[in-house]
């Protein structure tokens, strides 16, 4: 195998791992905050180089704002903001027919 085939296959395994990991934020935003968080703790250990800890502080996933009208769902309190005509108050009637 030649030096630039084996060069070319590990760009595009390294592309290939850095879609997959974005795909995973954008899916699984708790999930991949839960394993943020671990690394994170791991890499900031007492008695880790200065670089490493600089390194675990920065994969540090980012906290609540504490502002409820953001939906960062970090809390667990808020949720999604209503639509817009749930805010003004008028909502059309619906009917429907039972089904038998």
């Amino acid at each position: 195998m030649s030096t630039s085939l084996l060069v070319q296959y590990a760009v595009i395994g390294l592309v290939v791992l850095a879609s997959a990991l974005i795909v995973l934020r954008k899916l699984a935003p708790s999930l991949t905050n839960r394993w943020l968080a671990a690394a994170s703790i791991h890499f900031s250990r007492s008695g880790r180089t200065a670089w490493v800890r600089a390194f675990g502080q920065r994969l540090q996933p980012k906290q609540a704002t504490g502002n409820c009208s953001d939906g960062c769902s970090t809390c667990g309190a808020c949720g999604p903001k209503p639509p817009a005509a749930a805010q003004t108050g008028a909502m059309p009637l619906e009917f429907r027919s039972r089904a038998k």
